[in-house]
This record gives C-alpha cells, structure tokens and sequence, in this order.
C-alpha cells in the first residue's frame, strides 16, 4: 500500500482488504472522471474522490471498449494553491505505467526539483494536441508529508534581513549566468561556497546548526522525488479526513523564497504550528501543471 496515505488521514489500514475498501469506494464515489483516447479501442481513465479540503485519492487505469474499468495504480494527492514556480519543464512519463513525473529547474533554490505529477491526464491531452513539447508555464507545487517538527524562528534585524535579500538576488543571477555557460560566474559561485562553508564550520564549534541555517531544500533518501526540506510557516489549518475523522494540518511554507503548500498528520507533528515559527521534515513532492 502506498506509504504517503497516511499524510491525508489514512492511518487506520492495516491489512489488503482495508486497502481495496477503501480503493472500492474511490470507485463507486468519485467526484472527478476524466477520459483520454490512449490507444486504439482502450481509453486511460483518472477517477478522483476528496477525502477533505484539497485532498484525496487517485485511481487510474484503462478503460477497454465495453466501458469496463481496470485499475492500474492509484496514489493520495494534495493540491496546493497559488504559483510555487515559472520555468521551463520537462515531463517523463516512468517506465512501468502511464504517470509522469516533472522536473524544472528554480535558481532560488540551486537545484532541479522532480515532482510527481497530479494532472498527468491533462499532459496527456495537451501532448497529443501538439502542445507539451516543450512547456514554460507556472508549477502548484505541494507536498506529503508523514511527521515533522516545529522550530522556532531565527531572530534578525533589518539590516540582515537586506543583506541576505541582497546576497540571495546576487546568488540567483551567478546560477543563471553559470546555467549559460559563464565561466566567471562559475568560479564566484565556487570561490562563494567554500567561503560559506568555512564560516560554517567556525559558528558550528559555539552555535546549533539550525540557529544558521534558517531554511532548507534538498534531495533525500534514494526515491527521486523526496526531499527533506525546513522552511517558514506563513499559514496553517487545521483540516479532517471526512471518511477516517483524522486531523491533519495544511501550512503553506516559505523555503528559499519559494512557496509551497504542504499537508501532515496532526499527531505526527512535534511542537505547536505558528505563524513565522518554522517547519522542518520529509515531504514527497507533488505538482500540477498549470496549462
């Protein structure tokens, strides 16, 4: 079973058969269908069911010529709201069944984010209408995640609050130039990292890393599309899965500038979510095209 259910409030399935309950009822409940001609005399079909505020469960599969439904794969989902990213994407579809993973590259945050897709059905229509070669548009990126921990924030004045605006605007035109070849640009980005990594090492004898490093987003673990990621809390809810009656939490997170909406178990999360306070954890990392 997939390991990211319980993110959305699906704690209590223990066994196979708790599995296909639940799948059946995606089935015969959905709030969403939508087809796509695939290939001749089969169509690929996405059923959706919410299970609570941007959240549920998503069943796909083929649908063969006597309309007769035969599911794939499924996977939870979380739709995040407003515009994470704008950039050149590149969309693969995996190799053992019909979903599509994206990718993009952000210079706030200096590495290339891969994400499952959500509306990987949409791809699929605008793909065979001649539009998806090649895609720069806006990302909706949002993320699962099983626990996290709240941190307290980093106190600043406002003069380090500019030049740390100062620095992170000069750092993201070095990684667009060295993206473009500069060869200048390259080595003060290099030259610039051995110097923050010397300063580091110094504060790191008398202070607790997380006192210097106030956010974080980087690649975890083996899986592609899991990041461990610390960043600013600008909002949080409290949501209920409808059919289990868990509550969760739903934070929109500022990590590197970039922002992103992110949902968790409420009895998975140390600490008290607040406003300003940070959040820090493992998330799997969705995202929806806007087309």
């Amino acid at each position: 079973m997939h390991q990211y259910l319980k993110a959305i409030g699906f704690d209590n399935i223990r066994t196979r058969e708790d599995l296909m309950n639940i799948l059946e009822d995606v089935r015969e409940r959905f709030t969403q269908q939508t087809i796509v001609s695939y290939s001749p005399g089969e169509d690929f079909c996405e059923i959706r069911k919410d299970y609570g505020q941007c959240m549920g469960i998503s069943l796909c599969g083929a649908l063969d010529e006597n309309e007769v439904f035969q599911p794939d794969y499924y996977f939870p989902y979380f739709q995040g709201s407003g515009i994470s990213t704008y950039s050149e994407i590149a969309v693969e579809r995996k190799i053992e069944k019909e979903q599509y993973v994206g990718m993009c590259e952000d210079s706030r945050i200096g590495i290339s984010l891969i994400f499952t897709l959500q509306n990987g059905i949409e791809y699929m229509k605008e793909r065979q209408a001649g539009f998806a070669s090649e895609i720069t548009t806006s990302v909706t990126l949002s993320g699962l995640s099983l626990s996290g921990t709240v941190l307290l924030p980093v106190v600043k004045d406002e003069r380090q609050l500019k030049d740390e605006k100062e620095a992170s605007d000069n750092r993201k035109m070095l990684i667009n130039a060295a993206r473009n070849g500069d060869q200048t640009a390259i080595e003060t980005l290099t030259l610039g990292d051995i110097d923050i990594y010397s300063q580091v090492s110094r504060r790191l004898a008398n202070e607790d890393v997380f006192s210097i490093v106030d956010t974080y987003f980087m690649p975890y673990g083996i899986e592609c599309d899991l990041y461990s990621i610390m960043g600013e809390i600008l909002a949080v809810r409290r949501r209920k899965n409808i059919l289990t009656g868990a509550e969760l939490y739903q934070m929109k997170l500022d990590v590197n500038e970039m922002q992103f909406d992110v949902c968790v178990p409420f009895d998975s999360v140390m600490g008290e979510p607040e406003i300003g306070r940070r959040f820090k954890g493992t998330i799997w990392l969705q995202g929806y095209i806007n087309f």
